[in-house]
């Protein structure tokens, strides 16, 4: 594994987590509360938003990969806060309307929203390859926080559970929306209903993980994977594909996909593609230089 470095910017001091990137533009994001098994906080919610909405869009990034410190991915919500533990505002009376029109009024932001769903939404807008390596156990938020992850791998020591009806409420962090797309709807429903704890084998047969690792490999393999998806990739190129697979896997009809696809092969092809294939055709490595940043707007929004 290549030697890691700190990126973060200079003065920014995470309490929950670490941020390294390596030499090839791999970040790891370690959630750091090894004593209280990496247990979900608003502190740490504040926190990964901010490494998936500012430090990650670096563009000396190129991959992220999430792990845990210690024993634990992630144990799920920490329930021994004081007041509302999901730091909630319970003077308010919030409808619909409010989360639709006022969505970013700072009293529905701060009081209301769910604070897990700001930051799969930071994962999910994020136009670069995302890792989890599930390296305990992730229950909860834990597990929740992963379904906006592109790929998920896991260790043969890993149990995840969708617990919510346990303790009376239901699940959040937008995995409404994720998690009957990654399992299938019949699976999303069983594994909620029954609030178990599933084995890692449970979640490899369930399509919830790609694969299954002994656990002093898994960060290896997680690493090694998001290597290949970039060294020697256009960084443009492989964001682009993100959002066109993600968004263009739900549109109504696949004119929709022919119309952004048709935008993203036009501008790409003028850029990185022309190396593309002169390195193909002289034998070589490519050399890319367009960056995410650069990515273009082929959706109109």
């Amino acid at each position: 594994m290549a030697q890691t470095s700190q990126s973060h910017d200079a003065g920014t001091d995470y309490e929950t987590l670490t941020w390294q990137v390596d030499g090839d533009g791999i970040a790891l994001l370690t959630l750091n509360r090894p004593e209280a098994l990496n247990a979900f906080s608003v502190t740490m919610a504040r926190e990964l938003h901010r490494v998936f909405s500012v430090d990650a869009r670096d563009d000396a990034v190129r991959a992220v990969v999430v792990t845990g410190s210690g024993r634990a991915f992630c144990a799920g919500m920490d329930l021994n806060g004081q007041g509302n533990v999901f730091g909630l505002d319970e003077s308010l009376t919030p409808t619909p309307a409010d989360l639709r029109d006022r969505l970013h009024d700072p009293e529905i932001d701060a009081g209301v929203r769910d604070t897990g769903g700001k930051v799969t939404l930071a994962i999910h807008d994020l136009a670069k390859p995302v890792i989890a390596a599930i390296n305990g156990p992730a229950v909860g938020i834990g597990a929740t926080m992963t379904l906006a992850m592109d790929i998920r791998l896991a260790s043969d020591k890993a149990r995840i559970g969708f617990v919510f009806g346990k303790i009376g409420i239901v699940p959040e962090a937008c995995s409404s929306y994720f998690l009957p797309r990654l399992v299938g709807l019949q699976q999303a429903l069983e594994w909620v209903y029954s609030a178990e704890i599933l084995s890692a084998q449970e979640a490899l047969n369930g399509g919830l993980v790609r694969s299954v690792h002994p656990a002093d490999e898994l960060l290896d393999v997680a690493m090694d994977l998001a290597r290949s998806f970039v060294v020697n990739r256009s960084a443009a190129a492989v964001g682009l594909a993100k959002q066109l697979l993600y968004r263009n896997a739900s549109a109504e009809h696949p004119i929709e996909a022919h119309r952004s696809d048709s935008l993203a092969m036009f501008y790409t092809s003028q850029h990185d593609g022309k190396e593309g294939v002169a390195a193909f055709l002289d034998k070589r490595d490519p050399k890319f230089s367009s960056l995410t940043s650069d990515i273009p707007d082929v959706f109109g929004d």
